[in-house]
């Protein structure tokens, strides 16, 4: 092991994982705290924003037992694509956070659909955008945050940064890097919406309070994430044109990389950055997350080893536990 390390944040649907892995990639270290279910009421799907906090507090807490918490060079932070919340000037938020899932802004993205180009990632009740018109902001708030964003804010002490590929689904033109004039069509403030920086970019170093608490290097940086996805993508190892990721959550994702952006709202297909390349996919409500509404975690740690997917079952499922 170098004295080199650098660790990952993961926010899923159910908990927080980090790992610290060295110069060369490999893996040191590994934790993992679970997140209470989000709250679910008809379309509603919302969580504490201040339970993620706790989650990524115990969790790092458990991976600095097993690494020199002086040999960190670097955190980076991955988040559930389009989960929303406004924020206070002092990054304080203003109410629950509306989750990836939470479908009620259906009026919202009817009016969005008059105005964004067919190519926006921003259709869809299920968009940042849709519920950041949902939340229907007050003077109060200062920052319109996805997940990773907010999280990012709390380790570095600087609110209102993103990556390209969470603000995608908050209308973001990643063709031409910016913010697009349709925007204002909807009255979208300008002041809520974040700095876009690409994944990896320093965002400033983790707080004084933090260093301390965790024994951290003062000058260890925070750098911009992604999406939850898109890190599951990269951390495979596919690089090449053609080169195809399925990843299985609470939801399925499907991603390719290709040379050019490929649009299609009408089919959930939409395309980010990544690099010179570019990263074609979407996702299906058909995933994991039927899994916790049948059995526990108990269970479902008793029952992984046994599993052997390369046997056909001969049953087929079509896990929606709400329409999608």
């Amino acid at each position: 092991m170098t004295h080199s390390l650098y660790i990952g944040i993961d926010l899923g649907t159910s908990g927080c994982r980090a790992m610290g892995v060295d110069g060369a990639g490999q893996l040191q270290g590994q934790a993992d705290t679970p997140l209470p279910e989000p709250l679910r009421h008809g379309p509603r799907a919302e969580q504490s924003p201040e339970r993620w906090w706790q989650g990524v507090r115990d969790t790092l807490a458990a991976l600095l037992t097993q690494i020199p918490a002086d040999w960190v060079q670097a955190l980076a932070v991955d988040g559930t694509s389009g989960t929303l919340l406004l924020a206070d000037e002092r990054g304080e938020p203003l109410g629950p956070a509306l989750m990836y899932n939470d479908g009620r802004s259906q009026a919202e993205a009817q009016r969005i659909t008059e105005f964004a180009p067919k190519e926006s990632a921003a259709h869809s009740a299920s968009s940042a955008l849709a519920k950041l018109l949902h939340l229907n902001p007050s003077p109060d708030a200062a920052y319109a945050l996805h997940q990773a964003d907010w999280i990012i804010g709390k380790l570095s002490g600087r609110f209102g940064v993103s990556d390209e590929n969470n603000c995608l689904k908050l209308g973001f033109d990643t063709i031409h890097k910016c913010w697009p004039d349709w925007l204002d069509n909807l009255g979208v403030r300008r002041d809520l919406l974040p700095r876009v920086v690409f994944p990896g970019t320093p965002v400033g170093t983790i707080t004084a309070e933090l260093a301390h608490e965790f024994g951290l290097p003062p000058e260890t940086l925070v750098v911009a994430g992604t999406t939850d996805s898109t890190a599951t993508f990269m951390a495979t190892g596919a690089g090449e044109i053609g080169e195809a990721v399925t990843s299985l959550g609470s939801t399925l994702v499907m991603k390719v990389i290709a040379d050019r952006p490929i649009f299609s709202p009408a089919h959930g297909v939409y395309s980010q950055p990544l690099g010179d390349r570019w990263l074609v996919g979407g996702g299906s409500n058909s995933g994991g997350a039927v899994l916790l509404h049948y059995f526990s975690r108990d269970q479902l740690q008793e029952m992984t080893p046994e599993l052997k997917p390369e046997q056909p079952t001969g049953l087929n499922y079509y896990p929606l536990l709400t329409p999608g």
